[in-house]
């Protein structure tokens, strides 16, 4: 009984998708401590990664209940919870709309409503656009960029409190670096996963064709695209550069994407799985260090 009890939390933890979420709500944590003045408190902080964890889980449940069907026919995601009939659509449309409520609630009561809309508005666009809109056209994955971003925006936002004028130009700032640097990251993974996609009837590379030196070009592009997103935090105010710290800041940001754009080459010189694959790790390198380069140049 207790066995079965304990594979029970296990399933729904995995219906968060935990792995993904902590990456995304860690965006959302050193975009809250990016803006001035913010008050380093840990127990708010620990509230803003719970509440952004529980509406990033709530997405992650509603797409895995809707794709429920497509997730069975692949072998990677063949074992998801209810993909594999270890819990109910009804289960996970319950767990969906509890996390995300609370998540929600949890954002706009304890931080504003604007970072609760904020979060309620990403939810939604991922989990009934994005999700089905994968089948349609390959313009999910510009349509999916957008919730894919607001963790940064959203942590921003919370970081001022209510009746204080939020500065949107920095949040703004932060919200591109993560949406262009979902490109290069998301089209590797269709790239490694393109058989898979493709036989549930997903499109999200940017060629019908699939792996395409025009898919790689793309890659290419975008990673070239975060140098300057990269390095406009020290042009809005948000990071300084006539300091040690931001000198050394400003040093990291360029070496990470100039590992990223490498590896991106590398993707159109050899046209292979194995370098998709070092962009898709490559990428998970390249975002943690950005960011985290960007706290240490904080103004």
């Amino acid at each position: 009984m207790k066995k079965a009890a304990e594979g029970g939390v296990k399933d729904f933890l995995q219906l968060m998708k935990p792995s993904l979420s902590i990456m995304v709500v860690f965006s959302s944590v050193i975009s809250y401590l990016l803006v001035p003045d913010v008050m380093y408190d840990w127990w708010r902080i620990v509230l803003l990664f719970v509440g952004g964890l529980l509406v990033t889980g709530s997405a992650n449940t509603i797409n895995q209940v809707v794709e429920r069907d497509t997730d069975a026919q692949m072998k990677r995601t063949a074992k998801r919870p209810i993909a594999a009939g270890r819990l109910t659509p009804e289960q996970g449309w319950g767990f969906a709309i509890f996390s995300g409520a609370v998540g929600i609630f949890i954002l706009g009561y304890y931080f504003n409503w604007t970072a609760g809309a904020l979060a309620a508005f990403s939810l939604f666009l991922y989990a009934f656009v994005y999700t089905p809109l994968k089948k349609v056209n390959s313009v999910a994955v510009l349509v999916g960029a957008f919730p894919g971003a607001f963790p940064c925006l959203i942590g921003w936002v919370a970081g001022f409190v209510p009746g204080q004028q939020i500065n949107w130009l920095g949040g703004i700032v932060l919200f591109g670096i993560q949406f262009l640097w979902q490109f290069p990251h998301f089209w590797a993974i269709a790239w490694v996963a393109h058989k898979d996609y493709s036989s549930v009837g997903f499109k999200l590379l940017p060629s019908d064709k699939g792996p395409t030196r025009f898919t790689a070009l793309q890659t290419v592009v975008y990673s070239l695209l975060m140098l300057p997103i990269t390095v406009a935090p020290f042009f809005v105010g948000i990071c300084e550069y006539g300091t040690v710290k931001g000198m050394i800041g400003a040093v990291l940001i360029i070496a990470a994407n100039l590992f990223l754009i490498g590896r991106s080459v590398t993707l159109y010189n050899k046209m292979d799985v194995p370098s998709a694959r070092k962009v898709m790790f490559g990428s998970y390198i390249h975002l943690p260090v950005v960011l985290l380069a960007l706290l240490l140049a904080k103004a």
